[in-house]
């Protein structure tokens, strides 16, 4: 399995939100799911993410937005809008079925959701999904990715997006489970655009899946962790010598090819160890180490404490 591939192995959508509203600004529409990931995909009108942090970054009609949690953020019609109380709306896609107003507001003051108005020019249409993570393997993906990174994408994407909406939105049979697998969909090709535009700050191993020399020893060692994988054993995927692979490897990644094996073992040993109930030994042939103590010898040097140690640590 490719890195990314297993990275987003274990976080889904669950209740997906799809919102047409009518606004009357200043408006403020505040996301509390404290989910690891958020996506967001503006249809129709446009408006300011606020983040935790006091940044913002503006988004209109074909963006589509992944703010990483799990602290909550808003999305407002203008980066003061938050200071006005009797406009401030919530959408929480893990507890309600459709957003609710904040703060217990006798009305709606002008909000209407899920209505009929996918013709209305004044409508701000929007597709949310809040992704639930099972386990800790996501944590890598996590750490590569900034606060926010916003994607555009072209009218036509929108307009398919906005028809499965619409169906969405009826609440036919399948519709809920229809919109959480198509945000599994969207978050996966948002973070591969988001990744081949990002350039050198894109994470190592994606770098590496697009370099032509580097990624079919990668594809092999990430198919293949447990074997005794060398220099050359990897160069000689890839159809070059030992030293042009190694030169090459290192100028790319950042790190020399065994360091690189070294940290994919740790980084996959620690979900395993969180994540499931395996014991040392059999970790330690799924990752490549001979035994369980080779394994734990090694995990401690790199980790600064033993497996055993590692499982039974309270989660971050």
């Amino acid at each position: 399995m490719d890195p990314l591939s297993s990275l987003l192995n274990g976080i889904r959508a669950e209740g997906s939100i799809v919102t047409h509203a009518v606004l009357e600004a200043p408006w403020t529409i505040r996301f509390a799911d404290r989910a690891p990931l958020t996506m967001l995909s503006v249809l129709r009108g446009r408006g300011t993410l606020l983040l935790p942090d006091g940044a913002t970054r503006d988004v209109g009609p074909g963006d589509t937005a992944i703010v990483r949690g799990p602290d909550p953020f808003h999305l407002a019609d203008r980066p003061d809008s938050r200071h006005h109380p009797h406009e401030r709306y919530e959408i929480a896609c893990f507890t309600e079925p459709t957003p609710q107003p904040c703060d217990a507001a006798e009305s709606l003051s002008g909000i209407h959701w899920n209505e009929n108005c996918y013709d209305c020019d004044e409508a701000t249409s929007l597709i949310v999904g809040a992704y639930r993570a099972s386990g800790r393997r996501h944590e890598r993906l996590l750490r590569a990715l900034p606060p926010v990174l916003v994607v555009s994408e072209e009218t036509e994407v929108c307009a398919w997006l906005e028809q499965a909406a619409a169906d969405a939105a009826r609440r036919t049979a399948g519709s809920q489970a229809l919109m959480d697998r198509l945000l599994d969909w969207g978050l996966v090709c948002t973070l591969r655009t988001w990744f081949e535009r990002a350039g050198h700050e894109a994470p190592s191993w994606y770098r590496g899946l697009a370099d032509p020399v580097l990624a079919p020893a990668l594809r092999a060692f990430h198919l293949h962790p447990a074997r005794t994988w060398t220099v050359g054993a990897l160069a000689a995927e890839s159809g070059v010598s030992r030293a042009l692979f190694a030169k090459r490897f290192t100028e790319t990644m950042g790190s020399p090819p065994l360091t690189y094996l070294t940290e994919c073992r740790m980084d996959e040993a620690e979900s395993l160890l969180s994540d499931t109930d395996l014991a040392l030994a059999e970790i330690a042939r799924t990752i490549g180490y001979a035994d369980a103590f080779g394994f734990s010898t090694a995990f401690k040097r790199h980790r600064g404490l033993s497996p055993t140690a590692y499982r039974t640590k309270p989660a971050a």
